[in-house]
């Protein structure tokens, strides 16, 4: 698995490189001590790991992860690591995977790395790379624009549904006074990945399993709060995985 550090100090990167080097399968694919060059970098080895400094000479770390998404869809997974905490909400606004402080505690990189390797295992890192981030606790952060969030707790969603015209889908949950907006390239598989509850049950609709109350006149009836909800109907391609689903909760 390729890695590559974007950091203006070189005593940095090479403290971190050496840090590196005792987790297996790990390769330090190329280093960079400005954003244009790290952009560079990143672009031409599609790392699956990058370590970004917040503070570079000739942009920020924020600027950096802005100019990436407005270049390529490339994704991956995102370390920012500077001395200064004060950058950590504006890191996780723009879905960094994780936030390491200088100087680098060696337990603290431990932990990031056992997450590293757990959450590819997994196979979230296809799920992230299509606009969702899993936040801990059981919530997700949804990045309804370039700079809009909400962060939404799994068992607050009832219904994504797919608008044709804006070609996205959009989510139904509790707390939100209207459905969100979700980005352009979040697709049905991303949205099946997040959670075993979220069944698709016809081409434009997935709903939280949990909420299920009865399917009748094949449409989805569900329980409060979204009791109000009565147009989610039931594609006869889908119905007998939902039954099936169903009779196992």
């Amino acid at each position: 698995m390729n890695v590559i550090i974007v950091d203006d100090t070189k005593e940095a990167i090479d403290s971190l490189a050496a840090k590196l080097g005792k987790y297996p399968g790990l390769t330090l694919a190329a280093t960079a001590m400005n954003g244009e060059d790290g952009i560079d970098k990143v672009l031409k080895y599609k790392p699956e790991l990058l370590f970004l400094d917040m503070e570079l000479p000739d942009m920020t770390g924020i600027g950096f992860l802005e100019r990436v998404k407005e270049t390529s869809d490339f994704w991956c997974y995102v370390v920012i690591y500077t001395a200064y905490d004060d950058y950590m909400l504006p890191a996780f606004r723009n879905k960094v995977f994780d936030f390491l402080l200088k100087p680098i505690d060696d337990s603290d990189l431990d932990t990031i790395m056992e997450r590293f390797f757990t959450d590819r295992a997994a196979g979230n890192d296809a799920r992230r790379g299509a606009g969702q981030a899993k936040a801990n606790g059981g919530k997700l952060l949804f990045y309804t624009n370039a700079v809009d969030f909400r962060l939404v707790q799994i068992r607050d969603i009832c219904v994504f549904r797919y608008d044709h015209d804006a070609r996205v889908w959009t989510v139904v949950a509790a707390g939100c006074d209207r459905p969100l907006r979700l980005k352009r390239n979040v697709n049905k598989d991303a949205i099946l990945a997040i959670d075993d509850g979220f069944v698709q049950v016809s081409q434009k609709c997935i709903i939280n399993i949990n909420y299920l109350l009865e399917v009748r006149d094949n449409i989805c009836r569900f329980y409060p709060p979204f009791d109000g909800i009565d147009d989610v109907k039931v594609g006869r391609f889908f119905r007998r995985k939902l039954i099936s689903r169903y009779n196992s909760l």
